[in-house]
């Protein structure tokens, strides 16, 4: 992987009816019905609108042989209308669903976690190698009768596997890993190949960005490896509604999608789904400006890893790098100083000179011309009097650079003077890859300066500046590098917005908390409860609670596996009730879901993790 200069990985070429996925394919867009798949007329509508909406693939739940059967007569409406486009049945615990699903549509979606294990117990099991061995047999019986049925009917195969869903056996040996994710396709792969069935595509989910960063850099390096190439489908399970949904789904599939990694992908929302597509269509456009794009020249470190977690060590000056939260400087250049109490920044970009309007309370950042050494105050150098710098004694120095503006002199610099921060820009039109080349750089020299990625847009639309700059910064966060986030717009978007967008990008690449995260999945015809009324119902009750974080499930495929990764969960158990759990543990079971919420609430009170809100 190259990581200053974007290129598509290629992969091999799935077919999928008449749209064929990877290879030299555009990645696909997809989005998932939810209605009952047993509601032939209401399915076959819906699978209508989102193909208008612009989607290249369908998905439909089909959780059981009924619903799968079923499948035929929603595919039979949709192409007696016009409508060609390949529809996929998402199959959970039930391998006859799946055979049965395999005959009709063109892709059969299964889930490694539980196409043959057992709905997860969260017990802790000991397999010996026999044992294991056995639980692989156990695939093969299962799985080679679905591969040949789908050799039959030229029906595609999706490898699926969830964060939230992984098996007690996988979960045994590798735990709640993105090692563990990858070991859990590669066994059913492995089957597939031995039995020379490669329609296949695959996917690794989850609603931890930084996991399902890893888990696919993991799975295609294990697949390399192995001479393999499969095509990748590419989802952030659970990521909610609106803006948070928008902005965590741009970071993790963004990041990916700027390495060239990814042949179709999901934009997952607590909305109805025909407002998926867009989104995910204007990433993918995003995203594609990059090909062909002037040639960026730098020397990958050796000390960064595309697989850790770990974050890149800087020094530490005032609260900036080292093991502080990651800073959020306000451009508040043109005199506004209207604010978000919420989401105040913690620095602002005054401009020339500090105004008079300006709050004292929060730092002020000026151009050095007119820093006067006012309290609270620190200047801002760039290239052109960079020099200056050297006699200056503020506590603090920004120094705004590009990676074109990095020479050997700078770096010397930098690694002389610790009360620098560097504010990261760039005009490139890959600027993920010039920034990386920038910190790279630093780290080859042994230059631990703290770094403040820094990016400019001209956005009128609220959804289009959220999609850009949470793929744009997420996808160096993700790698480990940042210190802060400036975020500027040349547009009709609010500062107050542009500066809740930061706090939001910073928490869906989960290095600072700035409000309650809810983890939301997408609704489907497997959801036992209104999703959207439910999940605002929840955020109205617990919006307050900035330390929590909250998962509105609607069934039981993921609720309980993500349920690891939330403070507190809210599951659809059976129609009209609701199971409450502590993190993996299940509490309350079949709660009227009329009364859910306030049970949520008292749940959160009991465990002394309430705070009242703040008038």
């Amino acid at each position: 992987m190259n990581y200053f200069n974007y290129k598509r990985r290629l992969s091999s070429e799935t077919r999928i009816g008449d749209t064929p996925l990877g290879g030299g394919n555009p990645v696909r867009i997809q989005s998932m019905t939810n209605t009952n798949t047993n509601d032939t007329e209401a399915s076959a509508e819906q699978v209508i609108r989102i193909v208008k909406a612009g989607a290249d693939y369908v998905r439909l739940t089909a959780q059981g042989v009924r619903e799968a059967e079923n499948l035929r007569n929603i595919k039979d409406v949709v192409r007696t209308q016009g409508y060609n486009t390949p529809l996929i049945a998402d199959i959970h615990f039930n391998p006859r669903a799946a055979e049965a699903a395999a005959k009709i549509v063109e892709k059969v979606r299964i889930n490694p976690g539980n196409f043959v294990d057992r709905v997860k117990t969260f017990e802790t099991f000991e397999y010996t190698d026999e044992e294991y061995a056995q639980e692989i047999e156990k695939i093969r019986a299962k799985l080679i009768p679905l591969l040949n049925i789908c050799k039959e009917h030229k029906t595609a195969i999706r490898i699926g596997v969830n964060h939230g869903s992984l098996s007690d056996r996988i979960m045994s040996r590798y735990g709640d890993t993105p090692e563990g994710m990858v070991e859990s396709c590669m066994e059913f792969l492995h089957i597939c190949i031995a039995e020379e069935f490669r329609d296949i595509v695959i996917s690794m989910k989850t609603s931890n960005t930084v996991v399902m960063s890893k888990a696919v850099r993991l799975l295609i390096t294990r697949m390399e490896k192995e001479g393999l190439n499969f095509p990748l489908h590419l989802g952030v399970t659970e990521a909610g509604d609106g803006e948070d949904g928008r902005i965590k789904s741009a970071v993790g599939i963004g990041s990916l999608l700027s390495d060239g990694i990814g042949d179709t992908i999901r934009v997952s929302l607590s909305e109805d789904p025909e407002y998926e597509v867009p989104v995910a269509r204007k990433l993918v456009a995003y995203i594609k400006q990059k090909e062909n794009h002037p040639e960026i020249i730098a020397a990958p470190s050796d000390k960064f890893s595309p697989f850790s977690t770990d974050r890149r060590e800087t020094y530490t000056v005032g609260n900036i790098g080292g093991d502080n939260l990651p800073v959020v400087i306000s451009d508040r250049s043109e005199g506004n100083f209207e604010f978000n109490v919420h989401f105040l920044p913690d620095y602002l970009y005054v401009g020339k000179e500090l105004p008079l309007g300006a709050p004292r309370a929060i730092p002020s950042i000026i151009d050095w011309e007119g820093w006067k050494g006012e309290k609270n105050t620190y200047p801002l150098f760039d290239k052109s009097n960079w020099e200056k710098i050297r006699g200056d004694d503020a506590a603090i120095k920004f120094l705004r650079l590009s990676y074109p503006e990095l020479d050997d002199n700078i770096i010397t610099l930098l690694k002389a003077d610790k009360s620098i921060a560097i504010i990261l820009s760039t005009n490139h039109i890959n600027g993920v890859g010039e920034q990386r080349a920038f910190i790279h750089t630093l780290m080859n020299n042994n230059c631990d300066t703290p770094v403040i990625p820094n990016r400019r847009y001209e956005e009128n639309e609220t959804e289009d500046l959220q999609i850009k700059a949470a793929a744009d910064f997420g996808t160096l966060y993700l790698d480990g590098f940042g210190n802060g986030i400036m975020l500027e717009n040349q547009g009709s978007i609010s500062l107050k917005n542009i500066d809740a967008y930061m706090f939001g990008i910073l928490q869906a690449s989960r290095i600072r908390t700035s409000k309650t995260e809810y983890i939301s999945c997408p609704s489907c015809g497997r959801t036992l409860f209104d999703l959207q009324t439910t999940v605002a119902l929840v955020k109205g009750a617990t919006s307050h609670l900035k330390h929590l974080k909250i998962g509105v499930m609607g069934c039981i495929v993921n609720g309980p596996g993500e349920m690891a990764d939330a403070d507190y969960g809210y599951v659809g158990a059976e129609k009209g009730k609701i199971s409450l759990y502590k993190r993996k543990n299940l509490i309350e079971k079949n709660i009227a879901s009329e009364e859910a919420v306030e049970r949520l609430v008292q749940l959160i009170k009991d465990n002394g993790d309430w705070m009242e809100p703040e008038n």
